[in-house]
């Protein structure tokens, strides 16, 4: 696989090379510095996907060509071939568990190997990493507002950023408690479930009961088939009684699309209610359909609003559900699934949830793919040691500058259980230990010492890669999901909440501090 690089990366790589030190081993550390959509935490995504990429690297005969191409007529010939024989089997990788919380400023994923391919591997990933985290964390945030019962969908397909976009939204959205995605090749090639129901097109293509064909249809438990247009009809004039609304209003064309639908599907019958009126058309249409499909041992799965005020909505129906239940002694009726989508955001879920609504289920697009509400994580990836040397960056913008040094990271919990800080020490320093106080230097407070107890200490770095191959098992995609929802439910609420939450504290030990101040003393 050719590295996804950016032409500095190569010139830089020849720069190192020029000087002999393309070989020195180096460090870099992966992390961004704000927390997204103005909460306190991040997912972390895209690991699963950075060590393939790494595997994978390497450079064709093709590549080198197209570099000659691009880089100065001056360069020299030998680096081509040194190119060439390039790949990651040198590179080691260090990582917090994708789907796990993080937080800016804590690194997540740390690259350690000779400089020059250290340097080469940063923009692949980044672009790995980034909009994973991103999308995965956008929908977290969906889940919390959402809760834990009701069920989401991604249907982001034509919205996203390019098929790439859309396979990778699909992918981490899952991760971030989504439970299924109208992409059929991201459940092809992830697992993910999909699902899907019918659009306007397909109601609005018909016009009158004759175009239905078939029209017929096996009772369930067997027997001779029976007319379910008929059926239907009749059906109709009875639920027009009871909802007190006439029959005439009903759009025959809609209820023959409904019809149709169930003849071909009477197991997983559904419908989209506001092609034309919800109330004396769509609604209506179903059940007649619906209780039609039940007379033959059928059960319809569900009804899909796609605009108006879809709380008050599902409300409505719902009393017309648990009606048509209790008149036609259908008790499963009652609680047919209502599913909603139409431009739905956050404020959309927190006004269903203030206003209360009979939603089951609720498909999320653009809201959710292209994260409106900030559009990149702005994760970067910085050297922090090269030669056995620290290196620092120092800046006058306080928060572009780096933590010096090969670091591990703790994440310190409290007595309930909640994490409440993470440290960042160097690596060879002892692990702190739980129910012992601690000096720590808070960043932001660095000039003054703060000292906590910890009740429990969890090292958050594993190592995934070494020698050319990943070196630890990796979850699956369902163990990523549910990964990430335990590592979300541990967040104290003050840190859980998305508007105003508190920010969550990142500490380094005195040494590494230490370490700090001498560097920075020293570059001046």
């Amino acid at each position: 696989m050719a590295p996804l690089a950016d032409l500095y990366q190569v010139s830089m790589a020849y720069g190192h090379w020029r000087a002999g030190r393309h070989r020195a081993p180096a460090a870099a550390e992966l992390f961004f510095r704000r927390p997204p959509f103005r909460g306190s935490f991040a997912l972390g995504a895209g690991l699963a996907e950075g060590l393939r990429g790494l595997r994978a690297f390497r450079f064709s005969a093709a590549d080198v060509a197209y570099l000659r191409s691009v880089l100065p007529s001056t360069t020299d010939d030998a680096f081509f071939d040194y190119l060439a024989t390039l790949d990651a089997s040198e590179v080691t990788v260090t990582a917090i568990p994708e789907g796990s919380v993080v937080f800016a400023r804590v690194p997540f994923l740390q690259v350690k190997g000779p400089l020059l391919v250290v340097q080469l591997l940063e923009t692949t990933l980044l672009c790995l990493v980034n909009y994973a985290s991103l999308v995965a964390t956008n929908a977290a945030r969906f889940r919390l507002l959402a809760g834990p019962d009701m069920k989401l969908m991604e249907m982001g397909l034509r919205r996203a950023q390019g098929p790439d976009g859309a396979l990778s939204a699909s992918k981490y959205s899952y991760i971030g408690g989504f439970d299924c995605t109208s992409n059929i090749l991201a459940g092809k090639l992830y697992g993910i479930p999909v699902r899907g129901t019918i659009a306007h097109s397909f109601i609005m293509s018909f016009r009158c009961l004759e175009e239905v064909q078939p029209r017929e249809l096996l009772p369930r438990a067997g027997g001779d088939p029976v007319d379910l247009v008929g059926l239907a009809v009749s059906w109709l004039q009875r639920v027009c009684d009871l909802l007190q609304t006439p029959p005439g209003k009903a759009n025959q064309g809609e209820l023959a699309a409904f019809v149709s639908y169930a003849v071909t599907f009477p197991c997983d019958f559904q419908g989209l209610l506001d092609t034309y009126c919800v109330r004396r058309s769509g609604l209506p249409n179903f059940c007649a359909v619906a209780l039609a499909l039940h007379q033959l041992g059928y059960q319809a799965i569900g009804v899909r609003l796609d605009s108006g005020d879809l709380a008050q909505q599902s409300k409505e129906i719902r009393r017309v559900f648990r009606a048509c239940g209790a008149h036609f002694q259908v008790p499963w009726f009652a609680t047919i699934p209502i599913a909603v989508s139409n431009d739905i955001s956050e404020q959309s879920l927190e006004e269903f949830r203030k206003e209360g609504s009979e939603i089951d289920m609720i498909g999320i697009g653009t809201n959710l793919v292209t994260c409106p509400l900030q559009p990149s994580l702005g994760c970067v990836y910085k050297l922090v040691e090269v030669n056995g040397s620290p290196c620092l960056k120092l800046t006058e913008d306080e928060e572009k500058m780096t933590i010096p040094g090969l670091k591990t990271m703790y994440r310190l919990y409290d007595a309930a259980g909640h994490p409440f800080m993470d440290l960042m020490a160097l690596e060879e320093e002892p692990s702190p230990s739980a129910g012992q106080e601690l000096g720590i230097r808070l960043l932001g407070q660095l000039e003054e010492t703060t000292k906590v107890i910890p009740t429990t200490v969890e090292p958050l770095l594993r190592t995934y890669f070494r020698d050319g191959q990943v070196c630890e098992p990796l979850p699956s995609l369902p163990e990523v999901r549910t990964h990430a929802q335990v590592s979300l439910n541990l967040l104290s609420p003050a840190h859980r909440r998305l508007h105003e939450p508190q920010s969550y504290p990142v500490a380094v030990t005195e040494r590494l501090h230490r370490l700090f101040l001498e560097l920075r003393q020293g570059s001046h």
